[in-house]
């Protein structure tokens, strides 16, 4: 079982740049794709960014491109989401999920454990 959580989260002003961390532990860190979803109130949970077991690709939802970078340190076994240029819309729980058996997620039923969350806030 593994069991993952979240950090970073805040209230920023719109433009503003956050750093979420997540950290994993109860299983091998390298042996799973790693991802970012974000929920907003009264919408779906949605796929922000995704990164393979050993960091060597990287995949964003279209509307975070440029701004937010996704990162991993296998050593650490934690994974970052460094978000730019930040804006109202960006406002959302943010949770990092864990997958075992694919090697680049989109869904949330692709993938195995979840963090409990972060809150993000972006005032304009």
């Amino acid at each position: 079982q593994v069991q993952m959580v979240e950090s970073g989260g805040g209230l920023v002003q719109a433009g503003g740049s956050l750093r979420l961390s997540c950290t994993a532990s109860g299983g091998t860190f390298s042996m799973y794709a790693m991802g970012w979803f974000r929920q907003a109130p009264g919408k779906e949970r949605e796929f922000v960014a995704g990164i393979t077991r050993y960091g060597s690709n990287t995949y964003y939802v279209d509307s975070v491109k440029g701004r937010f970078t996704i990162s991993r340190d296998n050593a650490k076994n934690t994974v970052y989401l460094q978000m730019n240029s930040l804006k109202p819309e960006d406002t959302a729980v943010y949770y990092c999920a864990a997958s075992g058996g694919r090697l680049y997620p989109l869904k949330m039923d692709e993938y195995d454990y979840w963090g409990q969350g972060t809150q993000v806030t972006v005032s304009s």
